[in-house]
């Protein structure tokens, strides 16, 4: 395994954000709302809460996904329709909401999406993160038959894909809350 791979630190870790003209409370309202993911996701096109009550610490939300034939499109990445499950780790209204990757076993991985809400004039900022301290069942997946020069092209261009797809999910949040 590569220096991309060691637990010392994180395979990825990316932040974007963008002002928002709305209350801290009604853009935690949206953000938190899972099952509307597809009104903004570039993957997640819905889902469901399958346990636990929706939008908080430890309830299960089963998300579809839909991913472009063309995205990386030389390494093995799910393409197509599939599903994931994620657990809420953290939900605190008007402040942050967070949520976990689990793996097909149902465990919680290291793989953390989220949305951070900061105060600001006429408004907030909402800042979207990930952060993938060890590579998921998935990722594992998908690198294991690859060389070293192999993994460290897919980290790079996947890491430029997910930052992309991060930006574009904030702008059509703003989108969204802007027509409310």
């Amino acid at each position: 395994m590569d220096r991309s791979m060691s637990e010392k630190s994180p395979l990825f870790e990316l932040r974007t954000q963008v002002k928002v003209s709305a209350a801290p409370d009604d853009v935690y309202a949206v953000v938190s709302d899972l099952p509307r993911s597809g009104e903004w996701s570039s993957e997640c096109i819905g889902g469901e809460w399958i346990s636990g009550e929706p939008a908080t610490v430890g309830a299960v939300f089963s998300g579809e996904n839909l991913r472009d034939e063309k995205v990386v499109a030389w390494a093995p990445v799910v393409r197509g329709k599939w599903t994931t499950q994620s657990e809420i780790v953290a939900a605190e209204p008007g402040h942050t909401f967070r949520w976990a990757m689990r793996d097909t076993a149902g465990n919680r991985q290291e793989s953390v999406w989220g949305f951070d809400i900061e105060p600001a004039e006429g408004g907030c900022t909402l800042i979207h993160h990930f952060r993938m301290d060890r590579a998921t069942e998935g990722i594992r997946g998908i690198v294991a038959e690859m060389d070293e020069q192999q993994k460290r092209r897919f980290f790079t261009e996947w890491g430029a894909k997910v930052e992309s797809d991060m930006t574009a999910t904030l702008s059509r949040v703003k989108a969204v809350i802007d027509k409310s």
